[in-house]
């Protein structure tokens, strides 16, 4: 008995010792995979200090299918909007407190989960827009370069004759009148604070450069894969279009995509890009089959389309074949079974391969099973720190119920390829 009580003690010592992450330091790269549970966000850190964030995900809390046990619950309380809980989370780990702004942010496509979404509960700012998902974050921490997809291809969003489309008339998760909001937004913070609009450019790698001291990291670079179909052909700035004017795939598949090369350090996210078609097979049209060849083997990838069931297809898996993957997630239906059969496969490519979750649902453990083990962790914000110009680098989940976010593991050092 004496031995349990001095375990337990042990264990609770252990736990309450538990340290924050480290502060960032010049010339850590950072990426911050953020779990609010109502989509993704990824805020990132430049080896300079210039600050990036890759999604603001803000589903409504009024949606069926929010409500439901298919879905996480807001983390790590309803104390505060997801938005809020994003910027919460910037601020305790923004590098420049005297300057609190994001340099950037980049916004893959327009679906809630990825840039929010309008409902009855959203407060209204001063500029007459819906406080929701990006347009929350950037009315509470300034934006300096906000980048998209655009709005006039392959169709123009802002044509009332294309706005008022079945397609788009009966969308459940109302992209056009979030859209709309978004414009007003975007009108509103130009003239508040100097907010510079773009479309990403296909096939640049200074759209996106480091602000502050770009000579002293010459090895760093933000190098844009894809967007509205538009994949970089892996050469200048060139690029070849799988879309034409007027022929909407669905928003999906015009996903912006970016690789972040860091020394012999690669990193790639391509929002909800996918690669297997209506029959579970191979998709050589799909996105990730275009994309692949041009992004070639990283180190650390997320997971297209959070790992649902069409996307990471074998071609795709054997040609990016990173060592760490990471699954952004907020539904029992992420990952598909098979997916994870795929980016585990050593037929596919040799090697160790770790994967981090931001969250596992108990539908996903009740299919998944016995394949559980093959996650090094299940829940948290996910923290890839790259450091040694590149060369190395580190993953920390840190602890999504708690507002300190405080280490709960430490995976490394690996070793960039």
């Amino acid at each position: 008995m004496g031995l349990l009580v001095i375990t337990i003690l042990m264990t609770s010592i252990s736990i309450g010792q538990t340290k924050n992450l480290p502060a960032w330091q010049p010339g850590f790269l950072d990426i911050h995979h953020i779990n609010t549970g109502r989509g993704d966000a990824a805020f990132m850190v430049f080896p300079d200090g210039t600050t990036m964030l890759v999604d603001a995900g803000d589903m409504s809390e009024t949606h069926p299918r929010t409500t439901s046990s298919r879905n996480a619950k807001l983390v790590p309380n309803r104390s505060k909007t997801a938005p809020e809980w994003i910027v919460d989370y910037i601020d305790q780990f923004l590098s420049k407190k005297q300057d609190q702004r994001l340099d950037y942010a980049l916004i893959t496509h327009y679906h809630d989960d990825h840039f929010g979404e309008i409902d009855s509960l959203r407060k209204i700012a001063s500029g007459s827009y819906q406080l929701t998902g990006i347009m929350e974050v950037g009315t509470l921490i300034p934006i300096q370069t906000l980048i998209d997809r655009g709005f006039d291809f392959p169709l123009d969003l802002k044509d009332s004759k294309v706005q008022s489309q079945e397609r788009f008339a009966s969308d459940a998760y109302g992209m056009i009148p979030t859209l709309k909001e978004y414009w007003k937004f975007i009108e509103f913070q130009y003239k508040e604070s100097g907010l510079e609009n773009e479309a990403l450019q296909v096939g640049s790698n200074n759209q996106i450069h480091l602000q502050y001291h770009p000579k002293d990291y010459p090895d760093f670079k933000v190098q844009n894969i894809a967007s509205n179909g538009n994949i970089w052909t892996g050469y200048d700035a060139s690029y070849y279009s799988l879309f034409k004017k007027g022929e909407y795939p669905g928003e999906n598949p015009l996903s912006n995509a970016i690789r972040i090369d860091y020394g012999k350090f690669n990193y790639y996210t391509g929002g909800d890009i996918a690669g297997i078609d209506g029959y579970g097979e191979t998709d050589i049209n799909g996105l990730e089959s275009h994309v692949a060849p041009v992004v070639g083997p990283v180190d650390v990838a997320t997971l297209n389309h959070h790992g649902n069931r069409d996307s990471q297809n074998p071609y795709y898996v054997r040609t990016i074949r990173p060592r760490v993957w990471i699954q952004q997630n907020w539904t029992a239906d992420h990952p598909g079974e098979e997916v994870l059969r795929r980016i585990t496969s050593k037929k596919l490519y040799p090697g160790d391969r770790d994967i981090f979750s931001t969250i596992m649902l108990q539908g996903t453990r009740d299919v998944i099973g016995g394949r559980l083990d093959q996650y090094k962790s299940q829940n948290g914000h996910i923290v890839v720190r790259v450091y040694d110009n590149g060369d190395t680098y580190d993953i920390y989940v840190l602890n999504d119920a708690s507002e300190e976010r405080e280490i709960l593991t430490k995976h490394g050092p690996y070793k960039a390829r």
